[in-house]
């Protein structure tokens, strides 16, 4: 099972950029809260700034969309003069941040594969190409941006841009990432994942780490990477226990890097601490999505019948089975299916 959290990018100005597959969108708003106008109508988000979780609530399109992305196109609007003065990467770089407020993504590629020799640059380029699954390149432009980090932000900034990466993790819950070191490293990982370059993958996770040490979206999805890529190297395993040490079941994703721990437990030969990892996991169930309570009392099933305590596994798949009959082999060890 796996818990993916690059789902969605956005490119925000002072307004936002949302280059998702359902297409561009824009946003506005205070830090904290911010107003967003799309093709699927517009998002109120709300957040507690500093935590990188924003709830976010849908409402009717409006006719404000227009407006807005024309306000964005126009400080983006070269002057005859300045366009005489701007060097010519730069000018590619305007240019395709016009192109995504307009919804031209592909026309926006063109013009920032033209100025991948600017920070900035490389990194809107690097995403584009990362959606567009060409992941070599995309590799090949982060890579760029993370080597020439101390100036990322710096040509946008001078347009009035403050581009800011989001990740989906849910309908209701993002995190917002900014145009740095980490939001590059964010899209490292995903090309690395998508061509199986694992090692790569870790890498590149593992210097998130460094840069963002309690972040536990990282670890979670180091722990997750770290468990599809080795899942039976003792090593690899006590680095997944280690990454969710001192870890409380305060939030979902709190929930799953625990469901990982008590994964790697099992697999060390520790099945009383599994059992209690995951015991911990399920306390909690409201705001948790069902397929990672099934997950998680699935692995618990299978850790108790391996500690002898057969009625608690068999319990366990009961209430599984009257959930969701056709979850995994479930039916099957009910004596249900053959």
């Amino acid at each position: 099972m796996g818990f993916r959290f690059w789902r969605r990018m956005k490119i925000l100005p002072g307004v936002t950029l949302n280059i998702s597959k359902s297409g561009a969108s824009l946003s506005f708003g205070v830090r904290g809260a911010k107003y967003t106008v799309g093709p699927k109508g517009t998002r109120t988000t709300f957040g507690i700034p500093g935590t990188g979780l924003f709830y976010t609530k849908t409402h009717a399109k409006k006719k404000q969309s227009a407006k807005t992305k024309q306000d964005a196109k126009d400080n983006l609007t070269m002057g005859f003069f300045e366009q005489l003065i701007t060097p010519d990467d730069e000018k590619a770089l305007v240019n395709g941040c016009r192109e995504l407020v307009a919804g031209n993504e592909e026309k926006a590629f063109e013009y920032l594969k033209q100025a991948v020799h600017i920070a900035d640059g490389a990194y809107l380029a690097g995403f584009l190409a990362l959606k567009n699954e060409q992941y070599d390149k995309a590799v090949e432009y982060l890579e760029t941006a993370v080597k020439n980090n101390e100036n990322l932000g710096s040509y946008l900034s001078k347009y009035g841009i403050v581009p800011t990466l989001t990740l989906s993790i849910t309908e209701e819950v993002s995190i917002d990432v900014g145009i740095d070191t980490k939001g590059a490293l964010l899209g490292l990982v995903e090309a690395c994942q998508a061509t199986k370059r694992f090692d790569s993958a870790v890498f590149y996770l593992k210097e998130l780490l460094r840069l963002a040490p309690d972040d536990v979206v990282v670890k979670l999805s180091l722990a997750e990477l770290l468990l599809d890529a080795k899942p039976n190297n003792k090593e690899t395993l006590q680095t997944v226990v280690e990454l969710a040490e001192g870890v409380e079941n305060e939030t979902y994703i709190h929930s799953a890097l625990l469901f990982y721990k008590a994964k790697a437990l099992d697999r060390l030969g520790l099945e009383e601490a599994a059992a209690k990892t995951l015991t911990t996991a399920l306390r909690r169930k409201k705001g948790r999505p069902e397929d990672l309570l099934k997950a998680i009392r699935y692995e618990r099933a299978l850790v108790y019948e391996k500690l002898g305590q057969h009625k608690r596994s068999l319990n366990e798949l009961e209430k599984l089975y009257a959930d969701d009959p056709d979850y995994k082999d479930v039916a099957e060890k009910l004596g249900l299916k053959h």
